[in-house]
């Protein structure tokens, strides 16, 4: 759990759409957190429009937290944040508090100790949008692989480039991808949704 606390923004953030369409949030000036860029987050949401009303989400490497407040604006029923930096997680808490939600947790952990402990089968969408490298992906793929998880459960995978060399485990399908700059993403769908 997170203290409150003020936090100094040194940058934005815009939620594209939904209840809080439009609403400019500050957030800490780290370097090695880049939000979501609207245009990616609008194509994101696009794809979940079917299955984000209602969904329980896990926001992993939560940075901004720019994916798990869009999508509670966008109908989510929960969103848990998970982020280690502990500005960054502290901003996301102020976030919540600031837009009077009361459909968030935020998780000051490490993300893979956070997956190694915590039951994932609630959880019906992740994103995943580590830092730029690609060992921590393959390393939550493993830690994922050990956990009981909903056959509905949708990823979302935000990296740089070379996104289309990561290998995808077999029990996953690209249900989507798309691409804008440097920014790679995609959203995996468990075998599982396919037979349920």
């Amino acid at each position: 759990m997170v203290k409150k606390g003020k936090s100094r923004g040194g940058r934005r953030l815009r939620i594209v759409a939904g209840e809080w369409r439009g609403r400019t949030l500050s957030f800490p000036d780290n370097p090695g957190i880049r939000p979501t860029p609207d245009r990616v987050r609008e194509t994101l949401f696009n794809w979940l429009q079917p299955t984000i009303s209602g969904a329980l989400c896990l926001d992993l490497f939560a940075g901004s937290g720019a994916l798990g407040l869009e999508a509670l604006s966008r109908g989510a029923s929960h969103v848990d944040f998970v982020e280690f930096e502990q500005k960054s997680a502290q901003a996301i808490g102020e976030h919540l508090e600031l837009l009077k939600s009361d459909r968030g947790e935020v998780f000051r952990e490490d993300a893979f100790i956070f997956l190694e402990k915590r039951e994932l089968s609630p959880y019906s969408l992740i994103f995943l949008d580590p830092p730029f490298n690609r060992d921590m992906l393959e390393k939550v793929f493993i830690l994922l692989e050990r956990s009981e998880l909903s056959p509905k459960l949708q990823l979302y995978i935000e990296t740089e480039q070379g996104v289309d060399e990561l290998e995808i485990p077999s029990d996953w399908v690209v249900a989507r991808k798309g691409k804008a700059g440097q920014v790679r993403y995609m959203l995996l769908e468990s075998k599982g949704r396919e037979e349920s």
